[in-house]
């Protein structure tokens, strides 16, 4: 899984660059991002966008969030 660290950016860059490699995905596709705070409007964007995500504490700061594009069109938080 591709992983990008957006945590030396300031607001608003991850979130727009998350969502920009959020919406290259194609069916089935992930990609990782990691980002400075709990990233709540980026949550909320991926899940009107149908995307599946799963977030949790980076151990060296900042949170990581898994990012999948389903093969079908509903998306859900991943497991």
């Amino acid at each position: 899984m591709n992983c990008l660290d957006f945590r030396g950016l300031t607001a608003p860059e991850p979130l727009l660059q998350a969502l920009a490699a959020a919406d290259a995905l194609g069916p089935g596709q992930s990609v990782e991002v990691l980002t400075p705070l709990l990233p709540t409007p980026l949550l909320d964007a991926l899940a009107a966008r149908g995307l599946a995500w799963r977030a949790e504490s980076a151990p060296d700061g900042g949170v990581r969030v898994a990012i999948q594009r389903p093969a079908a069109a509903d998306g859900q938080a991943l497991d």
